[in-house]
């Protein structure tokens, strides 16, 4: 993987964009990062609606990601079970471009993370497991956050919160090895699927309520 030439015009996190990205990131890009990345684009619109939650951009990658690949038909049922779309997803390869864009790099593992980070690009700082990131975000009072407002409010909201997730990091450190893990469900049969996606939505709550300001007991269907 090299890093795109100069002069490419590619922007870094949080600037010159007007947006909040956010990139999951797991093997394949056919399982686990589709379906975190399809949940978390489903729960942003049903909590902001579609104005609010223009300002934030939802993708994901594989680090030995299927090009060109539909996601695993078990995670799309998944998907389906939720309310989630599925439409015109591919799979992708991660890639350079794809970290120096994003200002939120949530991975299934802690490997993922690692190779996201040896990447470069000072990721280090904005790149968590999704577990790991969801542990710091509930020790942060969601007072101090800036207003979700507006779709500006929502991206200065969302930068806040990655900031004070890595100031609090060192500090909250994970119970065991493995309670930062989102296991591969690839080949496994549907109820494997399904725990994944339970595992997610579990993991993915306390970020979308401290991302959005709006709590699941306040989410409404908004179209």
């Amino acid at each position: 993987m090299t890093t795109p030439p100069e002069g490419r015009g590619i922007p870094g996190p949080g600037r010159g964009s007007g947006v909040f990205r956010i990139l999951h990131v797991s093997t394949g890009n056919v399982c686990r990062s589709p379906i975190t990345e399809r949940l978390t684009r489903h729960a942003l619109r049903l909590r902001l609606g579609a104005e609010l939650s223009s300002g934030v951009v939802v993708e994901s990658a594989g680090t030995w990601g299927h090009e060109g690949a539909p996601m695993e038909d078990h995670a799309a049922q998944v998907l389906h079970e939720q309310g989630a779309e599925t439409e015109g997803f591919t799979g992708r390869e991660l890639l350079d471009e794809h970290v120096i864009r994003a200002d939120l790099v949530l991975t299934a593992t802690r490997d993922h993370r690692a190779q996201v980070v040896s990447m470069g690009h000072s990721a280090g700082l904005r790149t968590f497991t999704l577990k790991e990131f969801t542990r710091l975000v509930k020790a942060i009072d969601a007072a101090t956050l800036p207003p979700a407002g507006t779709a500006e409010g929502v991206v200065e909201r969302s930068r806040a919160l990655v900031q004070a997730a890595a100031a609090l990091r060192g500090w909250l450190l994970a119970p065991s090895p493995d309670a930062d893990e989102i296991y591969d469900p690839y080949g496994a049969p549907i109820p494997y699927f399904r725990s994944v996606g339970e595992e997610i939505i579990e993991a993915l709550d306390p970020v979308l309520t401290a991302l959005t300001g709006v709590p699941p007991e306040l989410i409404t269907e908004r179209r």
